[in-house]
Protein backbone atom coordinates (compact mmCIF):
# COMPACT_ATOMS: atom_id res chain seq x y z
CA UNK A 1 0.00 0.00 0.00
CA UNK A 2 1.36 3.37 -0.98
CA UNK A 3 0.10 6.91 -1.12
CA UNK A 4 0.22 8.60 -4.50
CA UNK A 5 -0.05 12.32 -5.29
CA UNK A 6 -2.18 12.69 -8.41
CA UNK A 7 -1.62 15.21 -11.19
CA UNK A 8 -4.65 17.17 -9.96
CA UNK A 9 -3.07 17.47 -6.48
CA UNK A 10 -5.36 14.99 -4.74
CA UNK A 11 -4.11 11.87 -2.99
CA UNK A 12 -4.94 8.22 -3.63
CA UNK A 13 -3.95 4.99 -1.94
CA UNK A 14 -2.62 2.36 -4.31
CA UNK A 15 -2.39 -1.31 -3.38
CA UNK A 16 -0.45 -4.08 -5.08
CA UNK A 17 -1.10 -7.79 -4.64
CA UNK A 18 1.33 -10.49 -5.74
CA UNK A 19 -0.12 -14.01 -5.73
CA UNK A 20 1.87 -17.18 -5.12
CA UNK A 21 1.41 -17.90 -8.86
CA UNK A 22 3.12 -14.59 -9.68
CA UNK A 23 0.02 -12.70 -10.82
CA UNK A 24 0.00 -9.00 -9.96
CA UNK A 25 -3.07 -6.91 -9.27
CA UNK A 26 -3.39 -3.21 -8.47
CA UNK A 27 -6.16 -1.33 -6.75
CA UNK A 28 -6.77 2.22 -5.58
CA UNK A 29 -8.90 4.30 -3.28
CA UNK A 30 -9.59 8.00 -3.60
CA UNK A 31 -11.36 7.81 -0.25
CA UNK A 32 -8.03 6.67 1.26
CA UNK A 33 -9.62 3.39 2.33
CA UNK A 34 -6.96 0.67 2.55
CA UNK A 35 -9.48 -2.17 2.52
CA UNK A 36 -11.14 -0.85 -0.63
CA UNK A 37 -7.78 -0.59 -2.45
CA UNK A 38 -6.62 -4.03 -1.27
CA UNK A 39 -9.87 -5.75 -2.26
CA UNK A 40 -9.68 -4.15 -5.69
CA UNK A 41 -6.08 -5.38 -6.11
CA UNK A 42 -7.04 -8.88 -4.94
CA UNK A 43 -9.87 -8.96 -7.49
CA UNK A 44 -7.55 -7.72 -10.25
CA UNK A 45 -5.12 -10.52 -9.36
CA UNK A 46 -7.89 -13.13 -9.54
CA UNK A 47 -8.04 -13.74 -5.79
CA UNK A 48 -11.65 -12.56 -5.36
CA UNK A 49 -14.64 -13.72 -7.36
CA UNK A 50 -16.53 -10.44 -7.22
CA UNK A 51 -15.16 -6.93 -7.70
CA UNK A 52 -15.57 -4.65 -4.72
CA UNK A 53 -18.38 -2.15 -4.83
CA UNK A 54 -17.01 1.36 -4.75
CA UNK A 55 -18.79 4.65 -4.56
CA UNK A 56 -17.57 7.25 -7.07
CA UNK A 57 -15.59 9.90 -5.22
CA UNK A 58 -13.81 12.04 -7.82
CA UNK A 59 -14.76 11.12 -11.38
CA UNK A 60 -11.10 10.28 -12.03
CA UNK A 61 -10.54 8.13 -15.17
CA UNK A 62 -9.32 5.19 -13.03
CA UNK A 63 -12.58 5.29 -11.11
CA UNK A 64 -14.66 5.62 -14.26
CA UNK A 65 -12.89 2.67 -15.89
CA UNK A 66 -13.23 0.45 -12.83
CA UNK A 67 -16.95 1.14 -12.44
CA UNK A 68 -17.46 0.43 -16.17
CA UNK A 69 -15.35 -2.79 -15.84
CA UNK A 70 -12.89 -1.48 -18.42
CA UNK A 71 -9.11 -1.73 -18.34
CA UNK A 72 -7.54 0.90 -16.10
CA UNK A 73 -4.96 3.08 -17.80
CA UNK A 74 -2.48 3.44 -14.94
CA UNK A 75 -0.18 5.54 -17.13
CA UNK A 76 -2.41 8.63 -16.96
CA UNK A 77 -0.80 9.28 -13.57
CA UNK A 78 2.95 9.63 -14.22
CA UNK A 79 3.76 9.02 -10.54
CA UNK A 80 2.31 5.48 -10.83
CA UNK A 81 5.23 4.37 -13.02
CA UNK A 82 7.68 5.70 -10.41
CA UNK A 83 6.25 3.60 -7.59
CA UNK A 84 8.53 0.88 -6.26
CA UNK A 85 7.25 -2.27 -4.61
CA UNK A 86 8.88 -4.96 -2.50
CA UNK A 87 10.32 -7.30 -3.44
CA UNK A 88 12.27 -5.28 -5.99
CA UNK A 89 13.04 -8.44 -7.95
CA UNK A 90 9.97 -10.51 -8.70
CA UNK A 91 10.37 -13.99 -7.14
CA UNK A 92 9.76 -15.84 -10.40
CA UNK A 93 12.35 -13.76 -12.31
CA UNK A 94 15.30 -15.41 -10.57
CA UNK A 95 14.15 -18.99 -11.13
Amino acid sequence: MQSLRLVNGHEALVARVLTTEGKVGHGFSFRLDETEARHMAEWAAGERKEPPKIEPATGHPWETAFIARQAIDWSIEPAFAKMRWLPEEEPWASQ
